[in-house]
């Protein structure tokens, strides 16, 4: 099973769902590859926005309140990062961290910085020591992203999103290229996609050759 997960560090229910995918892998014990895609809510220059006193998303973020307990998110939604901050030096980040060995552990660290600590993971300052808590060296780290190593791998990442997969969101995933709608945010609603995305792939299928048609 492949899974295409486009997000935003800053997006809270990317890190809902993220989380409820992770429990849901592990409680069906299915094998996933799972693509993480950068998509900037943001792109610099524009105007970065206030999130915290912004009542509007802070009455929808209470939608995520149940499923980050059962979860056990201790999520701020909104966290009081005043502005919300740009995604692209933590993003360029990540891709450090895969070139190291430490993608999926770095990218699950900047949500939780962001969400649950109350961290400007837009600070490159910051990005350094998250970078050293998941064992990355980081002044190499720093360097990287003050010379801008992976400046053009996430432009061009970020740039097929916006123009190639066009999301109207995110967090939008994709199995086996078939998108799924998320609506809970829970363990039990991925667990049923799963497993029905499973059973799909299980399923023969009709396929024709030089001597006919058959099922496979």
């Amino acid at each position: 099973m492949h899974i295409l997960f486009i997000s935003d560090y800053v997006c809270p229910y990317c890190l809902v769902a993220k989380e409820a995918l992770r429990q849901a892998l592990e409680e069906t014990g299915l094998e996933a590859a799972i693509t993480w895609q950068p998509h900037e809510l943001t792109v610099e220059p524009a105007p970065r926005v206030d999130t915290f006193h912004d009542e509007r998303r802070r009455a929808n973020y209470q939608i995520l309140v149940a499923p980050c307990k059962k979860l056990g998110l201790d999520m701020k939604l909104p966290p009081k990062v005043i502005p919300r901050p740009y995604s692209r030096l933590a993003f360029e980040g990540w891709y450090y961290a895969c070139d190291h060995g430490k993608g999926e552990q770095y990218n699950d660290l900047i949500y939780r910085a962001y969400f649950i600590e109350e961290l400007d993971i837009g600070e490159m300052s910051v990005l350094g020591e998250l970078a050293a808590r998941v064992g990355l060296d980081k002044a190499d780290f720093t360097a990287a992203l003050e010379q801008g190593t992976y400046s053009a791998a996430e432009k061009a990442a970020v740039e097929h999103t916006r123009n190639v997969l066009q999301p109207r969101g995110v967090p939008t995933l994709y199995i086996d290229g078939e998108k799924v709608s998320i609506r809970e945010y829970t363990k039990e609603e991925m667990v049923a996609i799963l497993t029905k995305q499973a059973e799909k792939s299980a399923a023969p299928a009709m396929v024709c050759g030089a001597d006919g048609c058959a099922m496979q």
